[in-house]
């Protein structure tokens, strides 16, 4: 890695109508996180020293969210493309000496490697480094126009380019890395004397090679540059992270049943050993120790589960709960800001929030806490042990002792000592011919309403 300081600007005042949306484009999702953090986090994994928004008008929630992630921001408004979309962050950058990369909020997929070969380019001596892809149809792709000796000579427009040229394979994917001093140099030279009245971000490749200076194409993969204009250009952009998610699991030891069926996060956390049945998804801010089980039709979402665990089948672990070694949820079991101790099982029909768990505590089928009074939440603790009866009701807070028992059936309000038994119900009435008499009485009404 260079040791001159990098810079990110990011792109990101495109109205993108096409997505059709009152949401800003960037602000749009792939895998649980907006294409903006996406391309923020990038500049991150590549140590960028600063990062530049430029935002538009129309989306200040775009400016908000830059912000609030701690990159700087600048407006563009009018736009007048993309050269113009980088002036803006000049005043930004002012004193910033180092090398600045160009980045778009709606390009999600791009990996820090690839951008570490983009600087690598200009540490190799380029003035210019742009990256380019050959996808299966060129089309309205800019396309990169290289020379004899594997430099890069211009980039030109399609809608500029000659026959010749469109049959070029290797396009434009926008990201462009120079020297700060000499990007804003040069785009002070740029005009919008072209075919759409704006000012391009490419004409800097041939106002470089105008000078003498050296350009570079370095090479991506057609779906890592993946832009994203419509819900169906954002639906392949899923497609190609899940695609690339389940793969690197597979190949570090993670079993996929059906791999086509499960849906990663951006942040999914999975070691070895573990094995994944059929349609789980896992929402942001899931770990899964080596050994666990995940079964099929469940979703996670902010827990983690550790090693022996066995989790559903239909299953749904919400943020803040953690499975400890052994632990066991089962079948239509919600769990939610809860511990489960080491070997705790909750096999059936239970929900389980705002608790603690003891180790090898065993509740019942039906099982829920009460955990909400309407105004706060309180907290439920299950001490080791603890065996809890089918369909009780535990109203926190509330603490049952260890190796306490409820009965099937039970509410309890008060805490249990440990190694009591608490049953909370009403006593059982058998009324002779009760059930006779009902039915007659109310098959004679329904007659006669049939009558009128």
């Amino acid at each position: 890695m260079s040791s001159r300081p990098r810079a990110a600007i990011i792109l990101a005042a495109g109205h993108g109508k096409r997505m059709k949306s009152a949401m800003a484009k960037p602000l749009h999702a792939v895998a649980g996180r907006s294409m903006l953090d996406w391309s923020l986090a990038l500049a991150d994994a590549v140590k960028a020293d600063r990062k530049v928004v430029v935002w538009g008008a129309h989306a200040p929630d775009v400016k908000a969210q830059a912000e609030a992630a701690g990159a700087e921001t600048a407006l563009q408004d009018p736009p007048q493309g993309t050269g113009h979309a980088v002036q803006q962050a000049q005043d930004a950058l002012s004193g910033f000496e180092g090398d600045v990369i160009v980045l778009y909020a709606d390009t999600p997929l791009i990996q820090p490697e690839t951008v570490e070969r983009v600087f690598e380019a200009l540490d190799a001596g380029a003035a210019v480094s742009v990256l380019g892809f050959e996808p299966d149809a060129p089309g309205g792709y800019g396309r990169l126009i290289e020379n004899a000796a594997g430099g890069l000579d211009a980039i030109v427009e399609a809608k500029d380019a000659s026959a010749d040229e469109l049959k070029v394979r290797l396009c434009n994917s926008g990201v462009l890395a120079m020297p700060s001093k000499l990007m804003f140099e040069l785009l002070g030279e740029v005009t919008n004397d072209n075919a759409s009245g704006e000012y391009y971000l490419t004409d800097l490749v041939g106002l470089a090679r105008g000078r003498g200076l050296p350009a570079k194409a370095v090479k991506a993969d057609a779906d890592e540059v993946l832009g994203v204009n419509s819900r169906v250009d954002l639906a392949d952009a899923e497609a190609a992270f899940q695609t690339r998610a389940r793969q690197s699991a597979m190949v570090e030891g993670v079993t996929l049943i059906a791999p086509e069926t499960v849906f990663f996060s951006h942040d999914t956390m999975i070691e070895n050993d573990v094995v994944i049945e059929p349609h789980v998804v896992f929402g942001p801010g899931v770990v899964v120790k080596s050994g666990a089980r995940i079964r099929a039709y469940s979703h996670l979402e902010g827990a983690e589960v550790h090693g022996g665990c066995e989790v559903g089948p239909y299953a749904r672990l919400r943020p803040g709960a953690v499975l400890k070694t052994g632990a066991k949820v089962g079948n239509f079991v919600e769990v939610k800001k809860a511990v489960l101790g080491e070997g705790a099982k909750a096999n059936h029909l239970s929900y389980i929030g705002d608790a603690m768990v003891g180790a090898k505590a065993n509740i019942g089928a039906g099982t829920i806490t009460c955990n909400y009074d309407g105004f706060l939440k309180h907290q439920t603790v299950i001490g080791a042990g603890a065996f809890i009866g089918s369909n009780s009701s535990l109203v926190a807070p509330v603490t049952i002792g260890e190796g306490a028992m409820t009965g099937s059936g039970s509410v309890i309000t008060d805490s249990v000592p440990d190694d009591a038994l608490a049953v909370s119900r009403a006593k059982q009435m058998n009324k002779e011919g009760w059930a006779a008499r009902f039915r007659r009485a109310m098959s004679a009404k329904k007659d006669k309403i049939k009558k009128g």
